[in-house]
């Protein structure tokens, strides 16, 4: 069974179609209360890690070069595996975050990963 595998800002109205909603961030979206993220899990531990994070500084030309160590990381991670296992049997899941990227992001980084992984 394939999942349904979307990605959200935190600052778009959840959906009635967004299913399982996992934030993806390591830090929690600035000025957003927890009731209006409507999230159904705070997954830090797949995140990229402190270092990487700070490293990439959401510079688009660092992307390509931050998704092979994301990727990286995301072997390793137990979260990483422990996500794919909660998250099979799930219609739909979107993985929110905050950056105000929305193409050379660690959600779309994850996604393509975790589409790597089916």
């Amino acid at each position: 069974m394939s999942m349904n595998i979307r990605i959200k800002r935190a600052y778009e109205k959840p959906a009635d179609d967004d299913g399982y909603r996992i934030l993806v961030d390591r830090l929690w979206p600035r000025g957003i209360k927890k009731e209006d993220l409507q999230i159904d899990e705070w997954c830090k531990d797949i995140a990229p890690s402190n270092e990487l994070r700070k490293w990439f500084n959401h510079d688009p030309a660092r992307f390509e070069e931050f998704k092979a160590k994301y990727f990286v990381e995301l072997d390793k991670s137990n979260a990483a595996k422990d996500l794919l296992r909660q998250s099979a049997d799930k219609q739909a899941v979107t993985l929110v975050y905050s950056a105000r990227d929305t193409e050379n992001n660690q959600a779309v980084a994850l996604k393509q990963w975790l589409g790597n992984q089916a």
